[in-house]
């Protein structure tokens, strides 16, 4: 599922070149998550040192904070070779076959996106992971065939924004299972840093600090709005980034200081102003917003979430106490106590 919108974690066709020059090379670049690259540190070298492939890695957290990046670092540190595919694009089991068949020792496939993979495919993952071969039918009805076909020793590095979609079998053959979560704001800051002198802009501190804090705890929002403040400092400033560029620049962005679009205030507002703050369904909600349901619960909603301004509860969405005060919108004015017994 794709998101244009700025703020979104998911990666566009705009970032795909720049992302590759902003990624980290190895686990001493990697900014954030420090107990998985703790964790990781641990397993690489003790893989490295005793000559073997490193145990199958599932990486799973919200879009944009790091999973494809810590993939391409694992394989540096393991001075492994790397192929990278995709869930959807594997649609037969003669693509998964053809890939897993032509790895070397050691080396490392990297799946993106592994809970879309058809059923039928990811069964034929069990004993791939499990015992290091393929279990394949040939031909078919009476003459039918099983055919096991060895593998050498590789290691599968999957990553999904869905860990919930995942069959227990699946997760279960994973050695290795880390959470990658939304980055705090020094962190983001960092980050904002390194790459504005990768991509050679001037910014100081309170610039890169106000790009941090609008960013959604994401890396990946992070050097997307960096790149477009610096256009805006190239045209309407000096080409510096301080506070008041960023600031402007994001203010013309409609990015507001929660790092909200338009489309995350649409959503918070319909549901405080047409639904009384909640619960409203998320059907009920997708049409008042012309938005799909799954777009809700898998782009908009997660975030909200995580900032405490939206709730999920069992009769619907509710926008919080901390959602009414920032949008200025009261309480429901509650009847006094002897008022009550009259409905």
């Amino acid at each position: 599922m794709t998101d244009p919108r700025l703020v979104s974690g998911r990666p566009s066709d705009d970032d795909a070149g720049l992302d590759q020059s902003l990624r980290p090379r190895r686990l001493d670049e990697y900014v954030g998550q420090a107990q998985v690259v703790a964790n990781l540190r641990v397993a690489i070298e003790a893989a490295r040192s005793r000559g073997e492939a490193l145990d199958h890695v599932l990486l799973f957290g919200p879009p944009g904070v790091g999973k494809t990046s810590l993939a391409h670092v694992i394989a540096a540190e393991l001075g492994a070779p790397i192929k990278a595919t995709a869930g959807p694009v594997i649609e037969r089991a003669g693509d998964l076959a053809a890939l897993l068949t032509a790895l070397e020792p050691r080396e490392i496939l990297f799946v993106d996106e592994i809970h879309r993979l058809d059923a039928k495919i990811e069964e034929i993952l069990y004993p791939a992971l499990e015992d290091g071969s393929l279990d394949l039918m040939i031909g078919t009805g009476p003459g039918a065939r099983s055919m096991k076909i060895p593998l050498k020793p590789f290691t599968l590095v999957a990553a999904t924004t869905r860990a919930g979609l995942l069959t227990a079998p699946l997760r279960g053959r994973f050695g290795i299972v880390h959470r990658l979560d939304f980055y705090n704001e020094p962190d983001l800051e960092f980050i904002v840093n390194r790459s504005a002198r990768i991509l050679g802009v001037a910014i100081e501190p309170e610039g890169a600090l106000e790009i941090a804090k609008r960013s959604r705890g994401t890396p990946r929002i992070a050097n997307r709005l960096l790149r477009r403040v610096r256009d805006f400092a190239q045209v309407r400033a000096d080409g510096a980034i301080t506070r008041r560029v960023a600031n402007d620049a994001l203010r013309l962005l409609e990015i507001d200081a929660n790092g909200f679009d338009e489309v995350d205030r649409k959503l918070l507002l319909t549901i405080l102003d047409k639904f009384g703050g909640g619960p409203v369904g998320v059907n009920a909600l997708a049409a008042a917003i012309s938005e799909e349901p799954d777009a809700i619960e898998d782009i908009y909603e997660p975030y909200l979430l995580q900032i405490g301004f939206l709730d999920r509860t069992p009769r619907g969405r509710t926008a919080t106490l901390r959602a009414r005060e920032y949008f200025g919108r009261r309480l429901p004015d509650t009847p006094p106590a002897d008022q009550k017994k009259l409905f």
